[in-house]
């Protein structure tokens, strides 16, 4: 399983407002066929730049469905926040390989 994960800062300026966005951009995303789930979560570090951090983990349902993803659906989907926040948010991407998952078993 490949994990697309994506890393925003917000410029406070925004923050609420690009948070309200985000929790309508994901279904979008999700809409595409190409992710099982996904995760948002806020990076808990103090950034020397300021704003807040926040990381989305879409689960991929393979390689091939990412590949369909970059090709089909990333760039109309990477413009519709480019477009809405312009400078006020960097966003870099990175791939994750789940390489083995463990649980707890409290028997």
């Amino acid at each position: 399983m490949i994990i697309y994960n994506v890393t925003v800062n917000v410029d406070e300026s925004i923050h609420n407002e690009w948070l309200k966005w985000i929790k309508e951009h994901i279904p979008q995303v999700l809409g595409t066929g190409k992710f099982e789930k996904a995760t948002l979560t806020r990076v808990l570090v103090e950034e020397d730049m300021g704003g807040v951090t926040y990381s989305v983990q879409y689960r991929s349902y393979s390689r091939e469905a990412l590949e369909a993803y970059y090709r089909e659906d990333a760039e109309r989907l990477k413009a519709d926040g480019l477009k809405k926040f312009g400078d006020k948010m960097l966003a870099f991407r990175t791939e994750l390989e789940v390489i083995d998952e463990y649980t707890v078993n409290f028997n």
